[in-house]
């Protein structure tokens, strides 16, 4: 199964000490990166979140964002009143320095440690984690998938192309050489003092070996065979993809440097255009 690595999905549980939501943001990567962003009494559970996430996910750079929504009405809050006590003192000792100072109830508790929320059990802290990973997972590889059978139908579409401009330039050997040994007679021909016998064979011969297309060819259609069976398999094949876009390209460029007609040349190019158009698709692949 093909999967993009370009994808994003949500999901969020509720539970006693409210909302926890998961945001998933994945784009395309060498190997499997990632970056989460946890509630700080989550983050004790951030070793075991990549290796779940690693269970699931071969590559790509991943942004994971856990957010926690408190429901005011079942929340448990408590009071430092240690730092509470600490900031009313030092809350008197300013005010010798700013009469007119005044401080609000309010906003000493909007300091940072003086409200706290009771902490959780944690082995229901880490299933509420894992279960919105889970499904948020279960999402983005989903989405993953859809995405990767449109690129599995485009990389159909330009191995079709390629196939059929590799059998256009077999078909058009035969004739090349024709040409070939035809202009060969004519240089030939004009030279002033006879030739030797067999000369004409033995540079014909040389002129068809440095031009000769057919390895290239057939190394072609068996990375064409190699590239489909590929496509058909179940585990993550971007690399083993990029590969092949690498081996592709070397024949065209062979292919390229050996051409002596215009047919087999302009074939070259329009080889490299979509073998191009592929390598820009397999960067996307898991």
């Amino acid at each position: 199964m093909i999967r993009s690595m370009t994808a994003y999905a949500s999901a969020e549980t509720t539970g006693p000490t409210g909302t926890l939501s998961c945001e998933l943001r994945t784009v395309n990567h060498r190997y499997l990166e990632l970056s989460p962003r946890l509630p700080e009494d989550l983050r004790n559970f951030e070793s075991l979140l990549r290796e779940r996430i690693a269970l699931k996910l071969s590559r790509g750079k991943l942004d994971i964002t856990v957010r926690r929504t408190s429901d005011a009405r079942s929340e448990a809050l408590q009071v430092n009143r240690s730092l509470l006590l600490r900031l009313s003192e030092l809350n008197l000792d300013m005010l010798a320095l700013f009469p007119g100072m005044q401080v609000e109830f309010t906003e000493l508790l909007r300091f940072p440690g003086v409200l706290q929320q009771s902490a959780g059990d944690p082995e229901s802290q880490q299933a509420a984690l894992f279960d919105v990973l889970d499904r948020a997972l279960d999402a983005l590889t989903a989405t993953r998938e859809r995405e990767g059978e449109k690129l599995a139908q485009i990389l159909h579409d330009r191995l079709d192309g390629i196939e059929r401009v590799v059998a256009e330039v077999r078909g058009w050997m035969p004739q090349i050489r024709s040409a070939l040994r035809a202009r060969l007679e004519a240089r030939l021909a004009d030279l002033k003092q006879p030739l030797e016998p067999g000369r004409l064979e033995q540079e014909l011969v040389l002129q068809i070996t440095r031009t000769d297309v057919d390895e290239e060819l057939d190394r072609l259609s068996t990375h064409i065979g190699e590239t489909r069976r590929v496509l058909g398999l179940a585990e993550p094949v971007g690399r083993r993809l990029d590969f092949l876009m690498q081996e592709f390209n070397r024949e065209a460029n062979t292919l390229g440097s050996k051409s002596v007609d215009a047919r087999s040349t302009n074939a070259a190019v329009e080889l490299k255009v979509l073998i191009e158009q592929m390598r820009e698709q397999v960067q996307n692949i898991e």
